[in-house]
């Protein structure tokens, strides 16, 4: 009877112990098969989480196409009611705004207020894109009788360049033309004032090119006097580089080469200061001595207009030389400025960001990237790398999600801005735009309906649209910026009205200047009926076999300029970023432009979701 304990109790612990192990093993499987589920439901949630963006109406299409309209109806009568001819709006409380005259150095408002009435001649091309005929011609008339340039005004030579000369060349070619896309704009007895009066301006800007020992522009000059502001020798890559595309269509539309010569010979000034071993610039230079007084190199304030003039003037007057250039320095701005995975599709690794480094030793110089770099994506459109285009976009587009608007410098070490305003800016909806019409993604719909709406929740007040002061708070400022007419609302309509002949047909046939004024590949624009000499540009185009008959015809940039190819950008030695426009076929129009996984890691890396533990 005493031997049966032991067995009785051994048994008892054999059935405890095989229990134990049982309940063990499948409470082990059963977590392996939880956590398994959850990435799942994760990666389900992720699906989830983007898959509205997989589809947009028609019917809300038109609807966006119409509130676009409305949004710039409504900041164009109400400056015409409250502003015109001062140059600006103040939307909150309706009245006009002109230069500061009692503080010649608030260079903010006097860089580009003239007293020549800039938010009007801004508007010009956007009424014609909209098809308000009869508006764009009331507005012409009233530029032709009222704007006048011998004005006592320091201005920026950069801004009266893009916003001034760009929308009078823009509209004086939208009115001879001879195809009349837009609507009949053509105005009776017009005797091209429009651009007589961009002559005049480009005349009254010449003296800032005069006498400069480094081909670079003095930054400001006075209209009237002629005389540089001595005060300030420093001008920005983008100020004095970014002035040829105006100054070349002009030179060739009046038949004088000496617009042309200043703006190329700064270019190519620039060009030569680059750093010999990175092939980057800086952002900040001395116009006396061609020191570089900024070593900051990146894509955003102060060089970015630089950049895309670079391919658009190879696009539009068709010098590869200029395309040459272009390529250089994306190679260079691709080694040194990107950071993140070599394939920005793949999902192992950081998504990519470009930042902002020293020219000269391509090291990172800050942890902040700026809302001007947000068109960039638009550039590597024209250029056909889609793909990267798509991804830069995304993290712009986080950003925006995150604040509701964009805020002008976003600190992407602690998630947050170290510069708080929105003054109304076009460069992440104008890369919207691009992205849309190269893709034909829905997406872009939807962050062009996001962004439509944030402007009427935010920003919309009494008399217009309100610069954002603070994204966190949304408090405003009382000042609508001539650009947002110019270029945020032409993007935004153009992004939903498909019909709409720039999107039908004008995609080949069109440029967009840095401050969206819209410019024909006219075979005039090609011809160079000089050679300068000291720069190989102005050299005959002998690689153009197209034979043009009349002065008006358009050029066929598909056959003739872009021959989109892909582009093999040497990223730290390695092959990365085969891309082209060719590499988005129509079926990808039905998916994600960035895998559900890749768009939840961009909002986790911005901040605008946190991180699961």
């Amino acid at each position: 009877m005493l031997d049966l304990y032991p067995r009785y109790f051994m048994a008892i612990f054999i059935f405890i112990f095989s229990l134990l192990l049982f309940v063990f093993t499948i409470g082990y499987h059963l977590e392996s098969s939880i956590k398994i589920n959850n990435l799942n439901i994760t990666k389900i949630s992720n699906e989830q989480r983007y898959q509205h963006y997989l589809y947009f109406s028609r019917s809300e299409r038109l609807l966006y196409r119409e509130k676009a309209r409305e949004m710039f109806q409504f900041g164009y009568d109400n400056y015409m009611k409250y502003a015109f001819p001062q140059d600006e709006l103040d939307p909150i409380n309706c009245r006009g705004r002109g230069p500061d005259i009692e503080r010649p150095e608030n260079y903010n408002i006097n860089d580009v207020l003239g007293e020549f009435s800039l938010t009007l001649i801004d508007s010009l091309d956007t009424l014609a894109v909209m098809g308000n005929v009869s508006e764009f011609q009331q507005a012409v008339k009233l530029v032709i009788d009222h704007v006048r340039f011998d004005r006592n005004s320091t201005i920026q030579v950069f801004e009266a360049t893009i916003r001034v000369l760009g929308a009078l060349l823009s509209a004086h070619l939208l009115i001879i033309d001879p195809l009349q896309p837009f609507g009949n704009l053509t105005i009776e007895d017009y005797d091209n004032e429009l651009l007589d009066l961009a002559h005049d301006l480009a005349s009254r800007l010449l003296p800032a090119f005069e006498n400069t020992p480094q081909g670079l522009p003095y930054p400001r000059v006075n209209l009237m006097t002629g005389l540089v502001d001595g005060s300030r020798n420093d001008t920005s890559t983008a100020g004095a580089g970014s002035l040829s595309l105006e100054f070349s269509i002009l030179s060739r539309l009046v038949g004088d080469p000496v617009y042309e010569q200043v703006a190329r010979r700064a270019v190519n000034s620039l060009w030569d200061k680059r750093n010999n071993v990175t092939g980057l610039l800086g952002s900040v230079i001395d116009v006396n001595s061609g020191e570089w007084l900024g070593q900051l190199s990146g894509l955003g304030a102060g060089i970015d207009s630089f950049f895309e003039y670079l391919l658009k003037n190879y696009i539009l007057f068709g010098d590869e030389a200029d395309l040459r250039m272009f390529d250089d320095a994306y190679r260079s701005v691709t080694q040194y400025m990107r950071r993140g995975r070599v394939n920005c599709m793949d999902e192992e690794g950081i998504h990519p960001i470009f930042v902002n480094v020293n020219m000269h030793t391509g090291q990172l110089a800050t942890t902040w990237i700026d809302a001007l770099q947000a068109s960039f994506s638009a550039v590597q459109v024209l250029r056909g790398d889609i793909d990267e285009a798509i991804c830069l976009h995304a993290l712009y587009y986080s950003i925006w999600r995150k604040f509701g608007v964009l805020p002008e410098r976003f600190n992407w070490q602690i998630k947050m801005p170290d510069v708080l305003f929105y003054p109304l800016r076009p460069e992440f909806i104008e890369s919207t735009y691009f992205l849309y019409q190269a893709t034909k993604n829905p997406f872009y719909l939807h962050v062009g309906r996001d962004i439509l709406d944030n402007l009427n929740t935010y920003t919309k007040v009494e008399c217009g649209f309100a610069t954002v002061h603070d994204v966190r708070d949304k408090t405003l400022e009382d000042r609508m910026e001539s650009f947002f007419l110019s270029e945020t609302c032409k993007y935004l309509f153009l992004l939903f009205d498909e019909d709409n002949y720039l999107n039908q047909h004008g995609a080949n046939h069109y440029i967009f200047t840095t401050e969206a004024h819209i410019i024909p590949l006219m075979a005039k624009l090609r011809r160079k009926i000089w050679d300068l000499n000291e720069m190989t540009s102005y050299v005959e185009n002998t690689n153009d076999k197209q034979t043009y008959t009349h002065e008006h015809e358009l050029i066929n940039v598909n056959r003739d300029l872009i021959k989109v190819e892909k582009n093999i950008i040497s990223i730290k030695k390695k092959r990365a970023n085969q891309t082209s426009c060719q590499s988005r076929p129509i079926s990808h129009r039905h998916q994600l432009p960035l895998s559900a996984n890749l768009l939840y890691q961009v909002d986790e890396m911005v901040g605008v979701i946190t991180s699961q533990p």
